[in-house]
C-alpha cells in the first residue's frame, strides 16, 4: 500500500494549527487510518469553533511506530459530516505497550479493555475532508 504517511504528532500539530484562527492559509495533504486502511486527507486553513466537531477523529498521543490520525467515519458512511472533526486524545496508560490502531472499533476495544484512556478536547476540533479511500 502506497501513502504519504506523517508522524502523528506532525499531523495534529498541522491540522489544529490550520484550523486555529489565523491560521496560515496554505493547503496541506496527509494521511490518516479509516477503518483499518490509510486514506488521503486535505487539511485546510477553514477552522471549527471549539465543541462543534461532529465526525470523531482520534488522536494517539504516545502509540505505536507508524500511528496516525483515526478518523471515526469516513465519506459514504451513516452520521460522516464531511470531515468536521471533533478531536479525542488517545493515550496508552503506563505499564501498558502501544499497539498501532486503525480504527474506531480498535480504539474502543483498547479502551475497554482498560489499555487506554481517550480524552475529548473540543478546543481541537477542525475541518478536513477525506480525499481518497484506500
Amino acid at each position: 500500500m502506497r501513502a504519504l504517511v506523517i508522524g502523528p504528532l506532525v499531523s495534529l500539530a498541522l491540522l489544529v494549527a490550520t484550523a486555529a484562527p489565523g491560521a496560515a492559509s496554505e493547503v496541506g495533504t496527509g494521511s490518516l487510518f479509516l477503518n483499518g486502511r490509510v486514506v488521503g486527507t486535505v487539511v485546510t486553513p477553514s477552522g471549527l469553533p471549539a465543541g462543534t466537531g461532529q465526525d470523531p477523529f482520534y488522536k494517539v498521543a504516545n502509540g505505536a511506530p507508524g500511528q496516525l490520525g483515526i478518523a471515526g467515519v469516513g465519506p459514504g458512511e451513516p452520521g460522516f459530516h464531511g470531515g468536521a472533526w471533533e478531536v479525542f486524545v488517545v493515550s496508552f496508560n503506563p505499564g501498558v505497550t502501544p499497539i498501532l490502531l486503525t480504527s474506531a472499533t480498535a480504539v474502543s476495544a483498547a479502551q475497554a479493555a482498560g489499555e487506554v484512556t481517550v480524552t475529548r478536547v473540543p478546543t481541537a476540533d477542525f475541518r478536513c475532508p477525506i480525499t481518497q479511500q484506500g
